[in-house]
């Protein structure tokens, strides 16, 4: 008996006051969560499972929740839209949580606008620059023109102030909050790779500053030019439907089920299209993730069968495709498949591939 109630706290189903669970909880990205909910509801037309939780709250919110802890009070599965960190496993190995990675499909980080707006047509160095929270005080309109290697806050007001080819209109794009890991991929791509850790000015004066990868660049204005709208992507297609000189940063899907009210900016020559995204040539694409907890399988039912799920519908004619997400090539998709039957455990190594 006493071997039996061991094995019961170790497998979660007894931790305190908590109840076991009898469906699957997730939470996590806001642009992962249309297909894990498409996934969810697939799963409960089978009549042996309960359709599964799925949340939102960031990518953030989906890889801290499931390395919180073991037991039903914690979340079985965290879907990100950027991948996991080192320091974010490590939080998982000290709360003795092992987890599996698996990659489920691409996705585009769309900038768009109302189709009763301006088609916005830049670079992706200068859309970094017209986001990142300050500049180096040696451009023309900075107000400032003596000293590149000092930082300054971004003063650009309106596109045109970047490049007069740009809209004469101000700043203005609506984005995700600091829990998104679609900001966070945005942040990085754009601001950090392609602004500080390319163009020529900003390049330098990150280097003087100590910062030759650009990361500090990473900061999002808060004058009002960046406008942090949530985590719920539909409320930024909401945003731009009301105000046609606003831009959006969302997920592709949401884009693509909006297209009859939203067009794609042209970033580095490529608007935001499934071809593009699909192909790798359109300029902000970034994998999708989730990350299981070893110690919830085979003791909260489902998580096998929501797995499989996934792989029923993640191919090129899936329903998922259907709803935007862009799917992986046979090879990856059987690279995964596999490793939701083997569970590999996540290693700080595997991070770096």
């Amino acid at each position: 008996m006493k071997k039996f109630l061991f094995a019961l706290l170790a497998s979660g189903l007894i931790t305190g006051s908590a109840q076991a669970r009898d469906q699957l909880s997730l939470a996590g990205s806001s642009t992962v969560l249309p297909f894990a909910t498409i996934i969810a509801e697939e799963m409960g037309k089978n009549p042996k499972f309960k359709t599964p939780v799925v949340e939102s709250g960031g990518s953030s919110v989906g890889k801290k929740g499931v390395c919180e802890g073991i037991g039903t009070q914690f979340i079985d599965i965290g879907n990100a839209s950027s991948r996991m960190k080192a320091s974010e496993l490590e939080f998982c190995n000290k709360n003795g949580v092992d987890v599996t990675e698996i990659k489920v499909g691409y996705d585009g980080i769309a900038v768009a606008n109302s189709l009763q707006g301006e088609t916005l047509t830049i670079s992706k160095a200068d859309l970094g620059m017209a986001l990142t929270a300050e500049v180096p005080a040696c451009y023309e309109g900075s107000g400032r023109n003596y000293n590149c290697d000092e930082w300054i806050a971004n003063p650009f007001k309106k596109w045109s102030d970047i490049n007069p080819s740009y809209p004469a209109l101000d700043i203005r794009v609506y984005g995700p909050p600091t829990t998104s890991g679609t900001r966070a991929s945005f942040a990085e791509m754009v601001n950090q790779k392609a602004y500080c850790g390319k163009e020529p000015i900003a390049k330098k004066a990150s280097a003087a500053r100590g910062d030759k990868k650009g990361k500090k660049c990473r900061a999002m204005r808060t004058d009002g030019a960046y406008i942090e709208a949530g985590e719920q992507d539909n409320l930024i297609v909401q945003k731009l439907q009301e105000d046609p000189n606003a831009y959006g940063i969302f997920g592709f899907s949401y884009l693509d089920q909006n297209t009859d009210t939203l067009q794609s900016a042209i970033v580095d020559d490529t608007p935001a299209t499934f071809e593009l995204i699909a192909s790798g040539d359109y300029a902000i694409s970034r994998s999708l993730w989730f990350y299981v907890k070893h110690a919830h399988v085979g003791v909260v039912p489902g998580m096998d069968e929501y797995m499989k799920t996934w792989t029923k519908n993640w191919g090129p004619d899936g329903i998922l495709s259907d709803a935007g997400m862009v799917p992986m090539p046979e090879a990856e998709r059987a690279s995964y498949a596999k490793a939701m039957t083997d569970l590999p455990k996540l290693t700080a190594d595997m991070l770096k591939k």
